[in-house]
C-alpha cells in the first residue's frame, strides 16, 4: 500500500527575491559533484593530465560563450551578459588555471583532484571574509570549477533554457548562468540547499522578478518531482505540498501581496519627499553593474556605496589604472546624471588581496585594512585614484574613504590624492579638480571629532555596520554575542545624531550607507535624526520611498528625540514598532 504524501510541510530559508507563487517542483542535478578520487600518474601521464584539464577549460569557455549568444538573441539584458563574461573572464584566472596546472605537474594528481584542491584553496579566502557580499564571490568559483569539472567527467549541462512546463525549480546550487537562462512566466520560483542574499545568483533573479529561496539546507532531499510546491521569496518560506487550505491562504495572500508590488510602484517616479518638502536622496548599494538597472527601476537617485573590491580579488596581479577607469565610467554613464559614490579599496581584515603576502593579524577587523592600508600600499591606491578622477569627467562621481580614524588620517590620504591629481596634469589627462571627497565614518573616534574631521572634507557617510560593532565592542559573525549587535541601542542613536549634528553645523551632507539604512522600521528615526541621504538594497528603496512620503519632518523629529530618551534598545524597538503600526496598519499588524 502507497504511502500517503505529508502536507504542509513548512520550511524556512532566506529570501533573496520576493514574490509568492503555487507550482509543481521540477528537480535539477545540481548537486555536490562527486569527483574522481586522488589518483597519482606515472610522469609520462602528466602532459596528458594537462591537456585533458585544458581542454575542459576550452569546452567551458565555448559553453558559456552559447549561452551568451542565445541570451544576445533572446534580448535577455546586457547585465546577464555580463555576468557571463565575468564568468569567462575567471576562466583565464591565472591563479585558477596556473595553480591547477602547477598542482598537477608538482603533485603529479590528475586533473579533478588538482582543481578540487585550489579550488578548496580559494574558497577558503573566501569564507573567511566577513562582509557578506564579499563572500558570496566565492560561489562564482564555485560554479566555474563545477562546469570544468562536469566537462573533465564528460558529464551533461542541464539546460533551464528547456523547460517548457511551469515549474519551481529544485536544486542543490544554480549558477548565475543558470538563473540568466530561466524563462518568466515558464520557472514560477526557485529553491535552492545553499546561496546567500548577496549571489550572483540572487542578483538574477531579483532582476528577472522570479521568487526565489535559498539557504533552504536539504529542500533536494524532502522534494520529489511533481510535489506541490508554495515558495514566499518575501519571508523565505516554503510549503511541501500544501492541503487546500493552506493553498487558498497563499492564493489570498499572494493577490494582496501583488497590490502591494502595484502600490509601490507607484511611487518609482516620485521624489523622496516629506510632507513638508523636505528632501532626502535615496540611492543603491551596489558592487557590480549589474545591480545598477535594478536600482534605477526602483527609484534610486544614484550610488550612495559602490564597493570596489571585487577588482582584486582573485587574482595575482594588481588592476591597472586602465582598469579602474573602465570599470568607473562604465558605470557612471549608466547613472549620470545622479552621483556614484566610489568607495575606495576596503581590503585587508576580513578581506585579502591574493596577490600581497601580507603578514596574518591577531585581530585583522582592527588592523591593516581600508586607508590604513592604502596609505602604507601608496602606490596601489594612487593608481584607483587617478582611475576615478579620470573616469569623473564622464558623470558625477564623489570619492568615499574608508575607516577614517583622525585628521592626520585624512590629511595624509587627500595628500596622496593631490599628488595622483598632478600626475594626470603633467600626462595631460582631463579630469574633475573640483571631485567631492567623503569620510566614511564607521570609526568611534572619528565620530566624537567628527566636528573637526567635517571641516576637511565634502561629506560624510556613516557606514553603521562597522561604527555599530566597534562602539558596541561586538563581533558580528561570533554566534555567541551576535545578539548584542543592537542598532538600536541609545548609545548607537546618540553617535549618529553627534554626527549629523556636526555635519550640518559645518555646512556638509550626512548620510547612512550601512544596513540600518535599507530596514523600514529604522526610516522614521534616521529622518527624525536628520540624515539628508540613505542607501541600501534595490528592494528597500520603495519601501523606504513610502515611509518617507507619509510624514512631517516636524513628526519624525519628535519620534526621534523620543526614542533618545529610552535606556536600552528593547524599549527603543516597542516604541518605533508601536508608531510603523500605527502609521501602517496594514503592513505591520
Amino acid at each position: 500500500m502507497t504511502e500517503p504524501k505529508r502536507t504542509d510541510i513548512a520550511l524556512k530559508g532566506i529570501g533573496v527575491s520576493p514574490g509568492i507563487n503555487i507550482g509543481r517542483a521540477y528537480l535539477v542535478d545540481g548537486g555536490v559533484l562527486e569527483t574522481p578520487a586522488y589518483c597519482y600518474l606515472d610522469s609520462s601521464y602528466v602532459p596528458l593530465e594537462v591537456k585533458r584539464f585544458q581542454n575542459a577549460v576550452k569546452d567551458s569557455k565555448e559553453q558559456l560563450l552559447k549561452i551568451k549568444d542565445k541570451l544576445f538573441k533572446d534580448g535577455k539584458g546586457k547585465e546577464h551578459i555580463r555576468i557571463i563574461d565575468a564568468h569567462l573572464m575567471m576562466l583565464e584566472d591565472r591563479m585558477l588555471i596556473e595553480d591547477t596546472i602547477k598542482t598537477i605537474k608538482k603533485e603529479k594528481v590528475n586533473a579533478e583532484w588538482a582543481i578540487k584542491l585550489v579550488m578548496r584553496e580559494i574558497r577558503e579566502f573566501f569564507d573567511t571574509i566577513d562582509d557578506e557580499y564579499m563572500r558570496e564571490r566565492g560561489s562564482d568559483i564555485d560554479h566555474i570549477c563545477d562546469r570544468v569539472l562536469k566537462n573533465l567527467m564528460g558529464k551533461r549541462h542541464e539546460s533551464i533554457s528547456e523547460i517548457k512546463e511551469e515549474v519551481i525549480i529544485i536544486a542543490h546550487d544554480l549558477s548565475p548562468t543558470d538563473t540568466a537562462q530561466m524563462i518568466k512566466g515558464k520557472v514560477l520560483g526557485f529553491l535552492t540547499d545553499i546561496g546567500g542574499r548577496t549571489s550572483h545568483t540572487a542578483i538574477v533573479a531579483r532582476s528577472l522578478e522570479i521568487p526565489a529561496v535559498v539557504g533552504l539546507e536539504s529542500i533536494t532531499q524532502k522534494v520529489n518531482a511533481g510535489d506541490t510546491m508554495i515558495i514566499d521569496g518575501t519571508s523565505g518560506l516554503v510549503v511541501i505540498n500544501p492541503s487546500k487550505k493552506v493553498i487558498k491562504d497563499y492564493q489570498k495572500k499572494r493577490g494582496q501581496y501583488a497590490d502591494y508590488e502595484k502600490l509601490l510602484h507607484h511611487y518609482r517616479k516620485l521624489p523622496a519627499e516629506m510632507r513638508d518638502g523636505r528632501r532626502i536622496r535615496l540611492m543603491g548599494n551596489i558592487e557590480m553593474v549589474e545591480e545598477i538597472p535594478s536600482i534605477i527601476d526602483h527609484g534610486a537617485e544614484g550610488i550612495g556605496l559602490y564597493r570596489t573590491e571585487f577588482l582584486y580579488l582573485n587574482r595575482k596581479d594588481l588592476p591597472t589604472e586602465d582598469e579602474h577607469f573602465e570599470v568607473y565610467k562604465n558605470v557612471v554613464e549608466k547613472v549620470t546624471p545622479h552621483p556614484t559614490i566610489i568607495r575606495t579599496l576596503d581590503i585587508g581584515g576580513d578581506k585579502f588581496l591574493s596577490q600581497m603576502e601580507l603578514a596574518p593579524e591577531m585581530n585583522p577587523a582592527m588592523g591593516l585594512r581600508a586607508i590604513r592600508f592604502c596609505l602604507k600600499e601608496p602606490f596601489i591606491f594612487k593608481t584607483q585614484l587617478k582611475g576615478i578622477l579620470r573616469a569623473s569627467v564622464f558623470g558625477n562621481i564623489k570619492i568615499m574613504f574608508p575607516m577614517i580614524s583622525g585628521i592626520e588620517e585624512i590629511r595624509k590620504t587627500k595628500a596622496i590624492m593631490e599628488e595622483a591629481k598632478e600626475e594626470l596634469r603633467k600626462e595631460g589627462v582631463t579630469f574633475n579638480p573640483k571631485i567631492f571627497v567623503g569620510a566614511m565614518i564607521e570609526v568611534p573616534s572619528a565620530a566624537i571629532i567628527a566636528d573637526m574631521l567635517a571641516k576637511e572634507v565634502d561629506f560624510f557617510s556613516i557606514g553603521t555596520n562597522d561604527l555599530l560593532q566597534y562602539s558596541l565592542a561586538i563581533d558580528r559573525v561570533n554566534e555567541h554575542v551576535a545578539y548584542l549587535y543592537e542598532p538600536l541601542h541609545p548609545a548607537a542613536l546618540r553617535i549618529i545624531k553627534n554626527i549629523v549634528d556636526a555635519a550640518h553645523n559645518a555646512g556638509i551632507a550626512v548620510g547612512v550607507c550601512g544596513e540600518m539604512a535599507g530596514e523600514p522600521e529604522y526610516t522614521l528615526i534616521l529622518l527624525g535624526l536628520g540624515l539628508d541621504q540613505l542607501s541600501m538594497n534595490a528592494l528597500s528603496i520603495l519601501k523606504v520611498k513610502k515611509i518617507i512620503r507619509s510624514i512631517q519632518y516636524s513628526e519624525a523629529k519628535k519620534i526621534a528625540e523620543t526614542a533618545l530618551t529610552f535606556s536600552t534598545a528593547h524599549e527603543v524597538e516597542k516604541f518605533i514598532r508601536e508608531e510603523m503600526v500605527k502609521r501602517f496598519p496594514d503592513e505591520y499588524i
